[in-house]
């Protein structure tokens, strides 16, 4: 992995977990993902105009199939992350969520992409695989304490993650669809998905507008920002090495659930997310 795309992912990191962590105290539901991707989708338009008008871009049946692939399993993603944070800690639900994507994308990277990361780089996505287990703790043991249900929601966001990852790498390599447009057409796509269900539940949205507005404008700014960054690092660097890197966003995110809002097992989850630490310098070395 070149400086280059280690930075872009350590910058997308620290937005994305920023982003986690003004979601998770929002617990809003399908409204406030309605609001805040329709806010995003306003803010980010002058620039995916540009883009568009710029660029020589050919969009034809594939390119437009692919962008609304992934404003569907963005869609699934978001739904499935708020209900997580709904019933689970923002320092169980986000690793889980985002440890297990990027495992799943290297695998299909490997058998269907082609891709063949070093075995430096592999050894680095074990760290990360190890770290996200003692930052989870035992799943056993939360089965027997019943809290079994948010992990099932984690594991199913993970798995959406897999999908839009490996399907966003192809559109902006293979595609040559530009970042930022596919980013906002993924969110523009969300909203347009998401409306009906607004429009039945104005009370909702209402609601969630007036207790979490300033949540919302921050996640509408910092989730494009974030995936923006990644899609830039992958229009040049293998998938199998992007995923795993972009889980620093765990080490961020584990010290704000425990500083910010106060979960337990702290001093575990922070070795786990050393563990991390240790892998994703393997994944740039690799």
């Amino acid at each position: 992995m070149t400086l280059l795309a280690f930075l872009l992912v350590l910058a997308a990191a620290f937005a994305h977990a920023t982003w986690n962590f003004l979601s998770k105290k929002a617990c809003g539901g399908t409204a406030f993902i309605w609001i805040f991707g329709s806010i995003s989708s306003l803010l980010y338009f002058p620039a995916a105009l540009w883009v568009l008008t710029t660029h020589n871009l050919i969009l034809g049946l594939h390119e437009l199939m692919f962008m609304l692939g992934s404003a569907v399993l963005h869609c699934l993603y978001f739904i499935l992350l708020d209900k997580g944070y709904r019933i689970g800690d923002l320092s169980v639900i986000y690793p889980l969520a985002r440890g297990t994507g990027p495992l799943i994308s290297i695998l299909i990277a490997i058998v269907f992409l082609g891709e063949r990361p070093s075995q430096i780089a592999l050894a680095g996505a074990l760290m990360i695989g190890l770290g996200i287990v003692v930052i989870t703790g035992n799943p056993l043991a939360m089965k027997k304490r019943r809290d079994c249900k948010p992990i099932i929601f984690a594991l199913l966001c993970g798995t959406a993650i897999a999908g839009y990852t490996i399907t966003d790498k192809i559109a902006v390599s293979i595609f040559l669809i530009p970042p930022l447009l596919l980013d906002w057409a993924g969110n523009f796509g969300r909203v347009l998905l998401l409306t009906p269900y607004a429009l039945k539940n104005k009370d909702k949205i209402r609601e969630q507008w007036r207790g979490n507005r300033k949540n919302a404008l921050g996640v509408a700014i910092l989730s494009p920002l974030a995936y923006i960054l990644v899609l830039t690092a992958m229009t040049f660097t293998p998938v199998s090495y992007i995923a795993p890197a972009r889980e620093i966003s765990i080490l961020v995110g584990s010290v704000m659930g425990a500083k910010l809002l106060a979960e337990s097992n702290a001093k575990v989850r922070l070795a786990g997310a050393g563990a991390m630490l240790c892998g994703i310098v393997c994944l740039v070395l690799g």
